[in-house]
């Protein structure tokens, strides 16, 4: 053969392949079963030969068999296929009782689709704490970075050191307060609203976001006016525009989850659409925690889905 014995160690795959050549004696029998091609098939069998320095298979146009070697390596090959499918297992059964604390921030934790992600992990890993927490815009990002959070769901856009899984897509909306001239308009757009302040935000929320979610710089460049508030939280910004101090964008769901007496939530027909993430801090990316977690918000609404009217935002969604 062109190997020498003991040259380079066969794969658990070209051993799976023996033990199914070994039950149907036949190339294009075998290679059926394991939905791959006959030459496929008998190239991985002559490379295992060639591993091992020994003839394994009798081959003929009338039929195939299993040489005296091969017979008798035989037990040892299923023990070695077997201890791999048992190690295989059990790494599935470890990701399965993950054990230990997982921490989830979002601006608010009794969004339908924090609880459905709640009761997923739960579900999964009955091993592992859930911790809910809601944070603020200023901490949906420095406490991924800091660790005091292992992931948050939040709207993008968000700043680099974090990584984000898209959830879905929606619509921007404006609030106004209900008594502005606009407040009974089905649709406005980002220019009739030009001389309207956007109520301001803490200086320690992320420039990136709070840009996105003021529209800044509109079409054409024309320059955005904030108003003095240093909002940092969602209810925060709200009493602001109730208040009639300016205008806050948000995503379009906020219309059906958070009706406010004194507010009214316009479409604006030009506003970019907004992305619903999970997001965890770059350098976390692979522990055990995030890696649930993404695995988990993966199967619920699949990677990088987009619907302009995301349900899963709206109603329980407890799929896993």
């Amino acid at each position: 053969m062109g190997g020498e014995p003991g040259g380079c160690d066969p794969s658990v795959h070209q051993l799976r392949l023996l033990l199914v050549l070994a039950e149907e004696l036949h190339f294009g029998r075998a290679a059926r079963r394991l939905y791959i091609s006959q030459p496929a098939f008998s190239r991985q069998i002559r490379r295992l030969e060639d591993h091992l320095g020994l003839v394994l298979v009798e081959r003929s146009t009338r039929r195939v068999r299993l040489t005296a070697a091969g017979e008798a390596l035989l037990p040892r090959v299923r023990a070695l296929v077997g201890a791999a499918d048992e190690l295989r297992e059990a790494v599935r059964q470890r990701a399965r009782t993950l054990a230990g604390r997982v921490v989830v921030g979002c601006y608010i934790t009794a969004l339908p689709f924090v609880t459905a992600l709640a009761g997923g992990l739960r579900d999964r890993h009955p091993g592992l704490e859930v911790v809910l927490r809601e944070v603020d815009f200023v901490d949906q990002t420095a406490a991924l970075l800091d660790g005091r959070v292992d992931a948050v769901l939040a709207y993008g856009p968000l700043p680099p050191g974090i990584q984000t899984l898209p959830l879905a897509t929606e619509r921007q909306v404006v609030c106004l307060w209900e008594r502005h001239p606009l407040a009974g308009r089905d649709s406005v757009s980002l220019a009739e609203l030009a001389d309207l302040p956007v109520i301001g935000s803490s200086p320690g929320v992320a420039r990136v976001w709070r840009d996105f979610w003021a529209a800044d710089p509109r079409p054409g460049g024309a320059p955005v006016t904030y108003t003095g508030h240093t909002a940092a939280t969602f209810e925060a910004g709200m009493s602001a525009v109730i208040q009639g101090h300016g205008i806050r964008f948000v995503s379009a769901s906020c219309r059906e989850l958070f009706p406010r007496p004194g507010i009214r939530y316009v479409d604006v027909s030009d506003a970019a659409v907004c992305t619903a993430v999970l997001a965890w801090s770059s350098a976390r990316r692979d522990t055990p925690e995030v890696a649930a977690l993404r695995r988990t918000v993966g199967g619920m609404v699949g990677r990088g889905g987009t619907d302009p009217n995301p349900r899963w935002w709206h109603t329980e969604h407890t799929e896993s």
